[in-house]
């Protein structure tokens, strides 16, 4: 059952009789609908992380056209991430390593490294403010999958992870340029093993199937109908001669990055199919695969299936007839009216009548990483600034995540995550027998006891958050204020009666008024305090563990 039928069935309707805004989703034309809270939520649970009462409240004074262009903002690099080990032999504690030596044989030291840059890559994502670049930093990471595990070196991976932050909203093309010769993509794709007298054609496949125009249907031998065998062929051909350099360099000087050797590069005339205007690519030495590039772009497949993704990853998995008409078509003339700048296009998409429709509210289920950190943000949980305490909450954070079975550097293969792509689950993947559970634990944690991480107790602090709202004496503007931050979409009348009375269990609503102002005149008393304190707890906790709560 997918969203539209669902909400027909609980409006206890036939959709031929629905009202206009439930029948109908709208393209691209800009929202002028109501800008209140409900909306200025949307828009930020979907660019960001976990946006704040204080974040969506700015975003409803500023409006709409102010609050995206606030999110497509470029941003300064972040600093690199820190040694965090006191026996770095090349580094000082609490300096950065992405610039250093590796120290010969010593695993150990190679290990933390990998461990700081995960703590770091969590920090970011926990200080992203109101910006849409770490969102799309991610996307990028999972359209260029490169794994830890198999590439091995830290500096590689932080290499990668800067490029998918620097073209963020950018050029796509030029990143898949970038991408191309990336060191980190070199190695993971063996693109480093491509030689004129061996090609090796994992990369040209991946440019293809996954990059750019993506892997269609079969059309006839070796034909996918975006691409051919003979395709990926001749443009590994096109690909060789490059490789990496700095793979666990041993002197500081050493320079990371892609290197072209013209000894081991394919100097014949390359063929390529009608897919691709039956181009014929001479030997152009390094400049080459840039050239092979531009003559990808200009298949028309690129830019729909570009905005394919961008459409499931900000809007919804399911692409009706009627959604490509009137959105993925649009947007990718745009994109190639804008030269693959991927910010015009997202701006357009999260300023358009359709991103705001009723039925793309809470159609999303939470990813482990957004069901984390959106957890500690929306709460503004405290995460001490001191960098020892602060490293070791993030390291936990990344475990914790990897415990809901999305190790950040590490999707199960090439093609990334198969929530984004995988039919007919999509991102109901993220919910199972195994990650459940440790969701559940998690939240429980937060809200209650703490989730520890060696000497930090990180949790929410109920008797400051609920300051938040409107009227903390009333139960009844609790329990709907905690739930319009919560939870992207209104709950029934039941569902906000059966959480009052998780708060005041049995008891008419004048008792919580007496004994918050009772505790608020005497904020000393502990066994006052911990009353109030319990039953706040045990909401926070019941609201966490609801299911529209892992929506967004």
């Amino acid at each position: 059952m997918n969203r539209r039928t669902l909400l027909t069935t609980m409006a206890g309707r036939r959709a031929t009789n629905l009202p206009l805004a439930l029948s109908m989703a709208g393209g691209l034309e800009p929202y002028t609908g109501a800008w209140k809270f409900e909306q200025a939520a949307h828009l930020l649970r979907r660019a960001m992380l976990g946006p704040t009462f204080g974040q969506i409240n700015q975003a409803i004074e500023q409006g709409m056209e102010a609050t995206v262009s606030s999110l497509l903002k470029s941003l300064p690099l972040p600093q690199p991430p820190l040694n965090d080990n006191p026996n770095d032999p090349n580094v000082r504690l609490w300096d950065t390593w992405v610039d250093k030596a590796v120290p010969q044989g010593d695993s150990d030291t190679v290990n933390k490294r990998r461990l700081s840059l995960r703590s770091w890559m969590i920090g970011e994502l926990l200080d992203e403010g109101i910006s849409i670049r770490e969102k799309m930093a991610l996307l990028w990471m999972d359209h260029f999958v490169v794994e830890l595990f198999i590439i091995r070196d830290p500096t590689y991976m932080y290499k990668h992870i800067t490029l998918m932050r620097e073209y963020a909203t950018g050029n796509f093309k030029e990143l898949v340029k970038k991408v191309t010769i990336d060191p980190a993509m070199l190695r993971y794709l063996d693109g480093n093993k491509n030689g004129k007298d061996a090609p090796n054609e994992n990369y040209a496949r991946e440019l293809l199937e996954l990059f750019t125009v993506g892997k269609g249907d079969l059309v006839g031998p070796g034909d996918y109908s975006t691409f051919t065998e003979q395709d990926v062929e001749q443009m590994a051909r096109v690909l060789t001669g490059w490789k990496d350099n700095g793979f666990y360099k041993q002197q500081d000087n050493i320079p990371v990055r892609g290197e072209f050797d013209a000894s081991k590069h394919d100097t014949g005339s390359k063929q390529l199919s009608y897919h691709f205007n039956n181009a014929v690519i001479t030997n152009k030495g390094d400049k080459e695969y840039e050239y092979l590039i531009d003559v990808i772009f200009a298949s028309p497949k690129v830019s729909t299936y570009v905005c394919e993704i961008l459409y499931r990853y900000f809007v919804y998995y399911e692409i009706s007839d009627q959604v490509r008409k009137d959105v993925i078509e649009p947007m990718a003339k745009l994109l190639v009216e804008k030269n693959y700048e991927i910010k015009p296009v997202l701006e357009v998409l999260l300023k358009s009548t359709h991103f705001y429709d009723m039925l793309n509210l809470g159609a999303m289920i939470k990813n482990p990483t957004d069901f984390m950190i959106t957890a500690f943000k929306q709460f503004e949980v405290e995460v001490s600034r001191d960098l020892e305490k602060r490293y070791a909450l993030t390291r936990k954070m990344y475990a914790e995540i990897t415990d809901m079975q999305m190790p950040l550097f590490d999707p199960p293969d090439v093609a990334g995550w198969k929530a984004y792509y995988q039919e007919p689950l999509f991102y109901r993947i993220w919910i199972n027998s195994v990650t459940l559970p440790v969701r559940a634990t998690f939240s429980n944690k937060l809200a209650t006891t703490g989730f520890i991480s060696g000497t930090v107790r990180s949790k929410i602090d109920v008797l400051w958050f609920v300051e938040k709202v409107e009227d903390p004496a009333d139960a009844n503007v609790i329990v709907a204020d905690f739930a319009k931050l919560l939870f992207p979409r209104q709950i029934s009348q039941g569902q906000m009666k059966a959480l009052k009375e998780i708060l005041i269990p049995g008891l008419p609503d004048f008792e919580w008024t007496l004994e918050y102002n009772d505790y608020k005149q005497n904020p000393n008393d502990d066994k006052l305090k911990k009353s109030v304190e319990q039953k706040l707890q045990n909401l926070v906790m019941a609201m966490m563990n609801m299911a529209e709560y892992y929506l967004s």
